[in-house]
């Protein structure tokens, strides 16, 4: 909640693990931990980049001395990538997991649904942009949790060790789609349910605290939006009038001062902030009185109802104690 200028996620000494980190906004927020103190783990596909990534890291590093920075080139799209990159990560931070893990891998092809090409693309959407994270997401825990997979016994010395952290990089149309998205905001949409699921999930292993963050930025002007722009429609052009991109070095900052202030729900805009409390989005009504008046009741209904699933999981986590 950021009370009182509290810092949630202190980074200095800690490692990081990214994927995506080799250009883009992943590695502008790299390059901001790195002048916070982090030590930093990027994941991506090109050797090259990650090595350019690299030194531009080491050149900003708030302690160069001590600092370690390292690149493990896998693709997010490939089934197993994620317990080979974990594993990897681990045995190159002295047999200690990451502490931090941000998926930021991501893709967009957006294109007409009754285009040839748009099911190859949904289908390679999900792969990237959803079990990419998803399978980050499950390595990481594993071996934060599970004897044999790198975990370790919470010290009896600390009271409380300091969170892990999990952020899954969303995006405004993880709440709210468009025609023309219907290649990617399912992938979107599939991370966000993730995120909430691990979210509750994590309150089934009190003594190792995991905070989760689903990160939710506008565009963004990097080669991805290129990329996107060469297959957009012109009604999803028009749809998007409204949205202004941002830069890749703003959204990292924004992202992580979100992070700072301990937010699950981190948006970049005051755009993404209006789309995040409707939580209905854009999709048809059966009835327009009914469905809007139940929308503007709901969330008062929903923190009960979120309060009340979050008591029944503690419950059982205190009944049924995780070894």
């Amino acid at each position: 909640m950021g009370w009182f200028g509290h810092n949630h996620m202190p980074v200095e000494g800690r490692t990081i693990l990214m994927t995506g980190a080799s250009a883009g906004t992943g590695l502008s927020a790299a390059r901001i931990f790195a002048r916070k103190g982090a030590h930093v783990v990027i994941i991506s596909r090109d050797q090259a980049k990650l090595n350019e990534a690299i030194r531009s890291m080491k050149a900003e590093a708030k302690s160069p001395e001590t600092q370690r920075f390292h690149a493990i080139a896998a693709d997010v799209a490939e089934p197993g990538y994620a317990k080979r990159v974990v594993a990897e990560a681990t045995a190159w931070n002295n047999g200690e997991p990451p502490e931090i893990v941000w998926c930021l891998a991501g893709l967009s092809m957006p294109m007409l649904w009754t285009e040839e090409e748009a099911m190859k693309a949904a289908r390679y959407s999900m792969d990237v942009n959803y079990f990419g994270s998803a399978e980050m997401s499950q390595a990481i825990m594993r071996a934060w949790l599970l004897p044999g997979q790198g975990a370790k016994k919470p010290s009896t010395r600390q009271s409380r060790p300091a969170a892990k952290h999990i952020i899954f990089t969303g995006s405004v149309l993880s709440t709210f789609s468009l025609a023309g998205h219907g290649t990617y905001t399912p992938s979107k949409f599939a991370v966000r349910a993730l995120a909430d699921a691990l979210a509750m999930e994590a309150r089934l292993y009190p003594d190792v605290p995991i905070e989760v963050h689903l990160v939710l930025p506008n565009s963004i002007t990097t080669a991805g939006l290129e990329r996107e722009n060469a297959t957009k429609p012109q009604v999803t052009h028009e749809l998007e009038g409204a949205d202004t991109p941002q830069s890749a070095d703003d959204v990292a900052g924004l992202s992580i001062a979100g992070l700072e202030k301990g937010r699950y729900f981190i948006t970049t805009s005051f755009v993404g902030e209006l789309m995040r409390w409707s939580a209905m989005g854009n999709s048809p009504r059966n009835n327009w009185f009914i469905d809007t008046l139940m929308a503007s009741i709901l969330p008062l209904i929903m923190l009960y109802v979120t309060w009340d699933m979050n008591k029944v999981v503690s419950s059982w986590a205190k009944k049924n104690k995780q070894s």
